[in-house]
């Protein structure tokens, strides 16, 4: 049973009274530990909200949930910022490959406290950025699962090389025997649902609608039965908020603005970028608000900012420098401003490598930082790389990405209903 206690910034999700039930919902649940998942699933959110869906927003918390903007569902346990950034810290691409970011303990507890809210509120379809427990949760409460963190990274797009991985898997797996449901048997299916929302475009990818969205997993044992993949085109964020008018006088200041968006990265990389990037002459640098205390690096030529609407800031950059996450590479293609990106785990290599070979973006390894000012300058004296994002800007202004992936999940949600 339910009750729910009103603030306002969310309702908190407990047991005791039955108020409140609506059949067949549709339930948004990202890990708040990432920007770009918690605005991503706002964007979905707001696509089936203006369609009528019967849909609500639910997190266990983190870092950004001060971003959500709608009418949210607070599902303990809580994950403060201090669980958030270790989460991070351990997650893919980061962290160990031999653990699966939860203990078993935590992971039993999100797996449990999420299946009794899907069944408790009629859901049907829960829509996740990398709350990884849903794999599990969304089984144990006979839910379906749409998740859109692979990115393009699935298999029409990297082939079946990955599928073979089992990073990040065996805690999974050894809670689901626990809880006598479904596992994840490899780090492919980890990162797939049911239904998987590839938010990009065949343009971009190279691999057309009807191979990609005509894939399965037939018996293949690395991956979960019955997934499916449909491409809804960009899907980034839109924070409603305005830009500080530090922000903006900022940007308006003479010479060319770098924005560094390292959001999900260890604070020495930020730093060594920063840093980096000051020694070219006349350069800029925005930083924005990572789960780092990085208000050091402020001076005449750095301005550390909050979060930020991204897509409100791209467009004014001369250059971007990201992780290469697919959230912050599709706004600055979208804005027609071309990047520089130090991928950490495969999903971002990828995302660049696609860029790249448009001529948008560049990719540095990590341990090559010290190769960024030449790079930097290098891409700042042509053209060339804004004319090939702003191509990209032309070919994503055609598509509606939240709406294609609304689309998408009720498409799903009409056959369950």
């Amino acid at each position: 049973m339910t009750a729910w206690k009103e603030s306002t910034a969310f309702r908190v999700f407990c047991s005791s009274d039955m108020r409140n039930i609506l059949p067949n919902m549709i339930a948004l649940l990202p890990n708040a530990a990432y920007l770009s998942e918690t605005s991503r699933m706002l964007e979905i959110y707001k696509a089936l909200a203006g369609l009528g869906a019967p849909v609500r927003f639910a997190s266990h918390g983190g870092s950004y949930e001060d971003v959500i903007d709608v009418p949210w569902d607070l599902v303990p346990p809580r994950m403060d910022a201090g669980r958030s950034a270790r989460f991070v810290r351990e997650g893919l691409g980061l962290g160990a490959g031999d653990q699966s970011m939860y203990s078993d303990a935590e992971m039993r507890e999100h797996v449990l406290a999420e299946a009794a809210y899907f069944r408790e509120h009629g859901v049907k379809i829960v829509v996740t950025g990398i709350a990884l427990t849903t794999l599990l949760s969304s089984r144990l409460a006979g839910v379906a699962l749409a998740t859109e963190h692979a990115g393009v990274f699935v298999p029409p797009v990297t082939g079946d090389g990955p599928a073979g991985s089992r990073l990040h898997c065996d805690g999974f797996d050894r809670v689901a025997a626990e809880l006598g449901v479904e596992g994840v048997p490899s780090l492919a299916a980890l990162l797939l649902g049911d239904l998987t929302l590839v938010p990009e475009i065949p343009e971009v990818t190279g691999v057309p609608a009807e191979v990609l969205e005509a894939w399965s997993p037939g018996e293949d044992p690395r991956y979960r039965p019955g997934t499916r993949l449909r491409y809804t085109g960009p899907l980034f964020a839109h924070l409603d908020r305005p830009v500080p008018a530090a922000v903006e006088a900022f940007l308006d200041a003479p010479g060319p603005v770098v924005y560094v968006a390292l959001t999900s990265t260890g604070p020495d990389l930020v730093r060594a970028v920063v840093e980096g990037l000051l020694t070219v002459d006349g350069l800029r640098v925005l930083v924005a608000a990572t789960v780092h205390d990085l208000a050091d690096l402020g001076s005449g030529r750095v301005l550390v900012g909050g979060v930020l609407p991204s897509h409100e800031i791209m467009p004014r950059a001369a250059l971007a420098v990201t992780a290469g996450g697919q959230g912050s590479v599709q706004t600055a293609l979208a804005s027609g401003t071309p990047l520089i990106a130090f991928p950490l785990q495969p999903e971002q290599a990828l995302n660049v490598a696609l860029a790249e070979r448009l001529d948008a973006a560049r990719a540095l390894a990590p341990r090559d930082v010290a190769d960024l000012p030449a790079l930097a300058a290098e891409m700042l004296a042509t053209d060339a790389h804004r004319k090939a994002a702003g191509r990209i800007a032309d070919l994503y202004r055609r598509v509606d990405g939240p709406a294609r992936a609304a689309e998408a999940v009720l498409d799903l949600y009409k056959t369950l209903a």
